[in-house]
């Protein structure tokens, strides 16, 4: 992450406001060191400019525009979803925590990163019921424990039940998964196997 050199308070405010802007699921850890302030300098700024802590913000975000879930359970969604447009796009937050992480590396644990854009995938699908039927996925970069995972999902094209999906997921702006699901409609994937 890059930085930025010790600016005057009234400056570094107005960097803050608009770096917010671009980047709203930025913790108070990440902006004191782009700021190269405390974290508790970061919080002042905050309640001085009126802008909430993380999870009201990602809360905020969610409201503006989520379709309702169909083809899942929210409670089966792997991270928070703060974005969705049935058949078009969505986009989840993920924190990864001790209990995501491998104890001798504080490497987070691939299948928990692929759940979540598998669950993503899926749950932008505007279906009863949607299944995965193949992916191909690439890990880039290893995750850290305290990283935060934003996945992005797209809906690529669609035949009849068939969906393509990408799912791209980042850290800080760094790509560090890819993935590309063809997720079918639970009909379509009877029939399909029938066929076989």
């Amino acid at each position: 992450m890059f930085s930025i050199a010790r600016l005057p308070k009234k400056d570094r405010q107005s960097r803050l406001v608009q770096y917010l802007a671009d980047n709203p699921f930025a913790t108070d850890e990440d902006l004191a060191e782009l700021f190269r302030v405390s974290i508790q300098t970061i919080r002042l700024d905050r309640l001085e400019l009126g802008i909430p802590e993380l999870r009201e913000r990602i809360k905020t975000v969610a409201e503006k525009s989520l379709d309702p879930v169909k083809s899942l359970g929210i409670d089966e969604i792997i991270g928070e979803i703060i974005d969705l447009q049935l058949d078009s796009q969505a986009i989840s937050v993920l924190e990864i925590k001790e209990e995501h992480v491998f104890s001798k590396t504080q490497i987070a644990r691939g299948h928990y990163i692929f759940a979540q854009a598998n669950s993503l995938a899926v749950a932008v699908i505007n279906a009863e019921v949607a299944l995965t039927a193949t992916a191909r996925i690439r890990f880039v970069r290893p995750v850290r424990a305290g990283e935060k995972l934003v996945a992005k999902a797209l809906v690529r094209s669609r035949n009849g039940d068939e969906c393509k999906v990408r799912v791209e997921t980042k850290v800080q702006g760094e790509l560090v998964f890819t993935a590309t699901f063809r997720v079918v409609e639970m009909s379509s994937y009877h029939n399909s196997m029938d066929e076989e």
